[in-house]
């Protein structure tokens, strides 16, 4: 599986996946200023998503073998790794499966826990664009209104429109396959799997990803973990909160 990654700065890797439906790029600004402290950044697009390689098959043990031949084609070890939502679910298992390879990993709104399909609209929306008829970006906005009322929602969805050629729109996204594997998004962390290196969990205030009741089971599995509150934020809580968010992950790997 061939990944796509969007790579700046010198220094020690530090590896950031996206979460359902993202890309690597809508980390860029915040990849930035994390490369302006003296790191590496990769922001790689996972399997089925922006730039890399499409496949009917997805499910995290995949994805996290998919970033496992993406760290040894580049010759990467001793990672800081980032992963949000589905991107956290990946770099958890990726951490469970391959720890020798990671000095601090951060997990951002996600826990290891069973999570309910919840993006049905949001897969009904985007199946229903025709884009023989939709010939603008406005056009396809609207479309998609219809199903996925927040414009916040929106606008990280319209991030992967692109121009297939001239007059023709498409999505970077391997829909079918997303929508044939949605179940998978949600699954959970096999119980008897843990990670004993450092670790740190972010939460949004205004996220419910990450509930009282999960911390039990996060400090069991991830026993070196410490779990932290960005305010005023909500599940994209990197992008609501950028400077509190990008504070607390550089404290974190500078200790």
């Amino acid at each position: 599986m061939k990944l796509h990654a969007n790579v700046f700065g010198e220094g020690q890797p530090f590896l950031i996946l996206h979460g359902f439906l993202g890309m690597g790029d809508n980390w860029k600004t915040l990849g930035k200023k994390i490369a302006e402290q003296g790191f590496q950044v990769h922001l790689i697009d996972q399997r089925n998503h922006g730039r890399s390689s499409h496949s009917d098959d997805f499910n995290y043990e995949l994805m996290a073998n998919d970033l496992a031949e993406y760290c040894e084609i580049h010759h990467l070890k001793n990672i800081n790794l980032l992963g949000h939502s589905m991107g956290g679910k990946t770099v958890m298992l990726f951490a469970v499966k391959y720890p020798t390879l990671i000095d601090h990993l951060i997990v951002a709104d996600i826990g290891p826990k069973y999570y309910p399909l919840h993006h049905q609209d949001i897969l009904d929306g985007l199946s229903a664009l025709d884009f023989e008829v939709l010939k603008s970006r406005g056009e396809v906005d609207k479309e998609l209104s219809l199903y996925v009322p927040d414009v916040g929602v929106r606008m990280f969805l319209l991030k992967n429109l692109y121009w297939i050629d001239k007059g023709t729109l498409g999505l970077r996204i391997h829909l079918e396959a997303l929508m044939k594997n949605a179940s998978e998004i949600g699954v959970e962390l096999p119980e008897n799997l843990n990670y004993n290196g450092k670790t740190l969990f972010l939460k949004g205030e205004k996220s419910n990803y990450i509930v009282s009741e999960d911390v039990i089971r996060i400090k069991k599995q991830f026993p070196h973990s410490e779990i932290g509150e960005i305010s005023a934020a909500g599940h994209w809580l990197h992008a609501e909160n950028p400077t509190e968010f990008l504070t607390r992950v550089l404290e974190f790997i500078k200790k």
